[in-house]
């Protein structure tokens, strides 16, 4: 087995965009496309086996097992059908990055994908409260439409290019025609940062012209928050106040 594509539901879509979320820093982008097929009630159509996937099996709750894949749903109901890919998993190797992103491609293709929103995470190495959302565009006619739902372009950032499927989407999917773009929230890079999906996820709803409930990422970016002021008065208990002694060493 390279990659192969498993059909679960056939469904008919007017020119859908396709989301992708997949993992990479923050799970920015795994946060928001999850949500999304939460929210919205998504089905799933496709799933997507590969030998670039880590070596492993998931072990269900009956104690059977299956195949780590990712995933993608569909929706319609709204001004624009969409297919949303999710997964926990990108590729472990290079190659696969690209055969990946081939079949992603192969399946906007096949159901008549015209754009392309890739979200993820750029991580600045501190705690940001008020995350921009950066972009990255495959079209310079795409910068002035992003820029009026609030994307900021800026030199040098990021810097290092989009690595993974979010970044190659856009690379593959212009030599294909079809327009792409990379939303990407800040966040420290350190932890799951849902804080950073609602940025993100208020964009893409601007761009899609739709309405998505944000009480379950608002919750979990509370409850994120409790957690980084725990350790944050952890952290302060540890360090010594000036000249104060060290009596660790007292059994």
């Amino acid at each position: 087995m390279e990659t192969s594509i498993v059909q679960i539901k056939d469904v008919t879509l007017k020119t859908p965009i396709m989301i992708e979320g997949l993992p990479g820093v923050g799970h920015v982008g795994k946060l928001v496309a999850e949500h999304m097929v939460e929210e919205l009630g998504a089905d799933k159509i496709i799933e997507i086996h590969s030998s670039h996937f880590p070596p492993q099996v998931l072990v269900m709750g009956d104690g059977t097992v299956e195949l780590v894949k990712n995933e993608i749903y569909a929706w319609s109901g709204g001004k624009y059908d969409l297919l949303i890919l999710v997964g926990d998993y990108q590729s472990t190797t290079n190659i696969g990055h690209y055969e990946l992103t081939r079949t992603y491609l192969d399946i906007a293709q096949k159901y008549d994908v015209k754009r392309i929103y890739t979200l993820g995470g750029y991580g600045v190495g501190h705690l940001v409260e008020r995350p921009r959302v950066l972009g990255a565009v495959n079209d310079i006619g795409l910068v002035d439409e992003m820029r009026r739902y609030g994307v900021c372009f800026k030199e040098n950032e990021p810097g290092g290019g989009i690595i993974g499927a979010s970044g190659l989407l856009l690379g593959m999917g212009k030599q294909r025609g079809i327009d792409a773009i990379c939303l990407m929230g800040e966040t420290s890079g350190y932890l799951v940062d849902p804080r950073s999906a609602q940025a993100v996820l208020r964009v893409l709803s601007r761009a899609l012209d739709m309405e998505i409930d944000m009480r379950a990422l608002e919750d979990r970016a509370k409850e994120m928050e409790k957690i980084i002021a725990r350790l944050r008065e952890i952290e302060r208990a540890h360090v010594r106040a000036p000249g104060e002694e060290d009596l660790s060493y007292i059994g």
